[in-house]
């Protein structure tokens, strides 16, 4: 399946594409494809160094005549999103990604694709190993952990490059040139709750499925449906007549969550289905144009030994619906820009225990800690512990920087149109490192990605091949020290 990518052009690019794609990799868990990187390094006979937090920085001499150059920094990060449609039988802690050509775009079957940020990452590799490709000294590092707290930037040391400029290769529209970010934080909300037993005879599994998802950074303005609080919506309307024995929704902080699944008790099974379809309809009336595949299934199920006792459930109903997702406020001053927006990624209510995680974000850090206080308040009206972790600073962009100048002027002269130079609501690690190298100019590019984060995840084959030219481009035309 995996053959005909490594056919495409740029080939060297799809081919390390294809390594790296079978290399399982998922956030906290990147031992195997540090060791992959470390070696293939260590293959070329470069300088090749793994700190302390599992990021690997590779570097490379200026080719002839480049040598009075300044060096640039190549980074992408090493981790990907591993999700995967329920249907579909697939180990990521074993299997390889498999891969396919759909016209111009490859995509997964049935599993993200990894191409946010793999493709940045062949992207290095082919320059490291070239010997005709013309650049500058070259520093090239790989970062681990970026989809989950981007612990491998924050702990990146000051000292370890000596760059004066780096590109990023983790945007993922071609035509844009990223040069801002927003910041974010994990709220995390963990309590228990007193049990009944179930005074009604019945169990139903209810599922919300069908859902679009995506990037909570990158598609969060777009509207799309969050299967934790369709849940709920459904859940609330039903309350009175149901007991709830179980919530499951959702999975990783930063994608959309497309599925939620809860076991409730009842007496009137029919008066449940009745309800739950006119529910249904109206959930599809309001998300046809954004999640059309949206379904609400009923199932029989195995009767629990516990249910919610009935004062909880009412507060922690009330609870979920107040906690505030999508976009919080717009930037007043970049339009079309989400200043600040969270995620209600995961719900876990199970056994006496429950469990919500946020992904919060903003460009503006005082209004990020506003939101976090909004959603602490929500959950700690029902009487949960409410922490917040893996904060990081948001970019703050600098539009006349000699980088910024270089490759606008360059994407004009290239394809006879104005880039995009703004910023973005995803996580960059830009803004993290920035922090140890705040004299270091920045910018992000990369292809065309679409569905990031979710099984409908696809790159461009054009746009690579666009992005590839581009970035090659850039290299040349690096200015002297």
């Amino acid at each position: 399946m995996n053959d005909s990518i490594r056919q495409l052009e740029p080939k060297a690019l799809w081919n390390h594409f294809s390594d790296l794609n079978a290399v399982p990799r998922p956030s906290k868990k990147e031992e195997r494809v540090i060791a992959f990187m470390k070696a293939y390094g260590e293959k070329l006979g470069l300088p090749t160094i793994v700190d302390e937090a599992g990021n690997v920085i590779i570097k490379k001499p200026a080719t002839k005549g480049m040598e009075d150059k300044i060096t640039v920094v190549l980074q992408s990060h090493l981790d990907m999103v591993h999700q995967k449609n329920a249907a579909t039988p697939f180990d990521f802690d074993t299997q390889g990604i498999e891969m396919l050509v759909d016209g111009d775009w490859v995509k997964a079957n049935g599993t993200t694709l990894g191409a946010d940020n793999g493709i940045g990452v062949a992207s290095i590799m082919a320059i490291l190993e070239s010997k005709d490709i013309p650049h500058p000294a070259i520093e090239a590092l790989f970062t681990i952990d970026e989809e989950t707290g981007m612990t491998g930037a924050l702990a990146l040391k000051g000292g370890v490059l000596s760059g004066s400029i780096l590109l990023n290769l983790d945007t993922e529209a071609d035509h844009e040139l990223t040069i801002g970010c927003a910041g974010g934080v994990d709220v995390t909300a963990v309590g228990t709750y007193q049990s009944n037993k179930p005074t009604h005879a019945q169990a139903v599994k209810i599922t919300v499925k069908g859902l679009t998802g995506g990037h909570s950074g990158m598609d969060i303005h777009r509207g799309r449906a969050n299967a934790n609080k369709l849940m709920n919506r459904l859940l609330f309307q039903l309350q009175s007549y149901i007991e709830i024995a179980s919530i499951d929704g959702g999975s990783l902080r930063n994608a959309i969550p497309r599925e939620s699944v809860a076991v409730v008790c009842v007496t009137d099974k029919a008066k449940l289905e009745k309800e739950v379809k006119a529910l249904e309809q109206v959930l599809k009336a309001e998300y046809q144009t954004t999640d059309p595949n949206l379904m609400v299934s009923l199932e029989n199920c195995e009767l629990p030994t516990i249910v919610l006792e009935t004062q909880f459930q009412k507060q922690l109903l009330y609870s979920l619906y107040a906690c505030p997702v999508g976009i919080y406020r717009m930037s007043p001053d970049i339009e079309g820009l989400v200043q600040t927006s969270n995620n209600l990624a995961r719900v876990i209510v199970k056994d006496g225990n429950y469990q919500f995680q946020c992904l919060t974000r903003s460009s503006v850090d005082t209004e990020k800690k506003d939101l976090q206080l909004a959603i602490t308040s929500a959950f700690e009206l029902l009487g949960a512990k409410v922490t917040a972790s893996g904060a990081y600073p948001g970019w703050t962009p600098k539009p006349s920087s000699t980088i910024v100048n270089l490759m606008s002027e360059l994407y004009k002269e290239l394809f006879k149109a104005e880039a995009s130079v703004s910023a973005c609501h995803a996580g960059l690690e830009c803004g993290i490192l920035g922090t140890n190298y705040p004299q270091m100019q920045m910018i992000s590019f990369g292809p065309n990605i679409t569905g990031a984060h979710s099984p409908d995840e696809r790159v461009q084959i054009s746009s690579v091949q666009k992005f590839w030219g581009f970035l090659l481009e850039t290299l040349k035309r690096i200015p002297k020290q």
